[in-house]
């Protein structure tokens, strides 16, 4: 069930409470009114000074805050975690946070963006103000930036369907992080958010860090934003070494957003195996369409990779030649930032491997007179123009030879120079 939250003494609040009536069939019992997974209540107070507010709820599994957001923003949905990590100045205990819903909040933030009004953007912020013990995962839901826009019904209404988009959600039943640096508006986090299945739980921009003072002080406030997102990982904006290590020495882990991206949708418990076998994401791991639970089963081989096979492929199509990596193998390690695939990789078998050999074969015949396949190689044949033959052919350099080259006789002295006379035949063998 999920708790909604309005404050009275918040008007962009009551407008979204009147908004929520209206768009939904609600049963009044006097101070709460209910519907099929939510409930909804009316406060006095400010949503900040509501710590415990979940024990007006019958044992919510969320609770979401309908609120206005104050800035120099314009007109913008916004959604954020609740908690100080460092003094609490607008409500909450110092340096405490909140139990986040990054799963809800993500897909707040997807309802924001499927119904917010012309004009209106969609934004994240990191975690700010009280409550910090609500009692229930929770977040804020928020319409902005200034009066204007707190009495806008449109605005208060899409905020309403965004809400109410949130039914049957299992607050943290996806994957999340914590997020460190950048500007209070977050834009790595939105980044993610937007673009992969990975939510975030707390955030801590600049100025949070700024306020909790030396990571070293301060590993239990860390600890707990890792503890109350339910994850192990973080992401952070810029260069900072003492955070790392203290996020390193709580048994947590820093990850680049490449490693968030491209392990979005493939099993954690694969990416760990696979980045111990052969190599970090950072190092230049890449996983491929095979890389879930329901073609793998967790179950590889790990192969040594035909380097000069894929780089002779690549010379004919570099896409393709990538596009059969991602498409047989569960990953594959790289160089030269993801371009090219070279060293080992881990195919769901041998069959899934022998498909790899063979449609780069495909490639290579598109550029040779002919590729035959062996069991242990890949035996190209091709017949090319030779210079050296040309030359002792007495044909000069110059439009002749580019005549030869291109498959035409030519005329030397009187004598026809055919392409065969000038031609050699080569042949390559890439062990498999």
């Amino acid at each position: 069930m999920i708790g909604v939250v309005v404050s009275r003494a918040d008007e962009a609040s009551v407008a979204i409470g009147e908004q929520l009536r209206e768009l939904a069939d609600w049963t009044d019992d006097g101070d709460v009114l209910r519907r099929d997974g939510f409930e909804l209540r009316e406060f006095d107070e400010w949503h900040v000074e509501l710590d415990g507010v979940a024990d007006a709820f019958s044992n919510p599994d969320l609770v979401v805050f309908a609120s206005r957001h104050s800035g120099d923003t314009g007109p913008l949905l916004t959604a954020h975690h609740t908690g100080n990590f460092g003094p609490g100045e607008f409500g909450g205990d110092d340096y405490a946070l909140a139990e986040t819903a990054p799963e809800a909040h993500r897909r707040l933030l997807d309802g924001f963006r499927e119904h917010a009004p012309d004009g209106y953007e969609v934004g994240m912020e990191c975690t700010h103000h009280g409550p910090t013990s609500v009692g229930a995962p929770s977040l804020f839901a928020e319409l902005g930036s200034g009066e204007d826009e707190w009495r806008d019904d449109e605005a208060a209404r899409a905020v309403a369907r965004a809400i109410l988009d949130l039914e049957g959600v299992d607050p943290r039943g996806g994957r999340s992080l914590v997020g460190f640096g950048g500007g209070h508006y977050v834009p790595r986090p939105t980044r993610i958010v937007a673009d992969t299945g990975w939510g975030f739980g707390h955030v801590a921009a600049e100025w949070c860090l700024d306020d909790m003072g030396a990571p070293e002080n301060h590993q239990g406030t860390i600890d707990r934003a890792f503890d109350a997102t339910g994850t192990e990982y973080a992401v952070l904006d810029g260069e900072k070494p003492e955070l790392e290590a203290v996020v390193d020495d709580l048994g947590h882990r820093v990850v680049s957003e490449t490693w968030v991206r491209e392990t979005d949708g493939v099993p954690l418990d694969l990416v760990r195996a696979l980045e111990d076998e052969l190599e970090t994401v950072d190092d230049g791991l890449r996983f491929g369409e095979r890389a879930d639970s329901e073609r793998t089963d967790g179950e590889y081989v790990i192969v040594d990779l035909p380097d000069d096979l894929w780089a002779d492929a690549h010379s004919v199509d570099p896409e393709r030649a990538r596009r059969v990596a991602r498409e047989t193998a569960v990953a594959y390690e790289t160089a030269e930032n993801g371009n090219r695939v070279e060293g080992r990789a881990a195919f769901p078998d041998r069959d899934a491997y022998d498909a790899y050999v063979d449609r780069l074969a495909d490639l290579l015949r598109e550029k040779y007179d002919s590729v035959d396949i062996d069991p242990e190689e890949v035996v190209v044949t091709d017949t090319s123009f030779d210079p050296e033959l040309a030359q002792a052919a007495g044909v000069p350099e110059g439009p002749k030879f580019g005549r030869l080259a291109g498959g035409q006789p030519v005329e030397v002295d009187g004598e026809t120079v055919t392409p065969t006379d000038v031609s050699r035949e080569r042949t390559v063998r890439y062990a498999v």
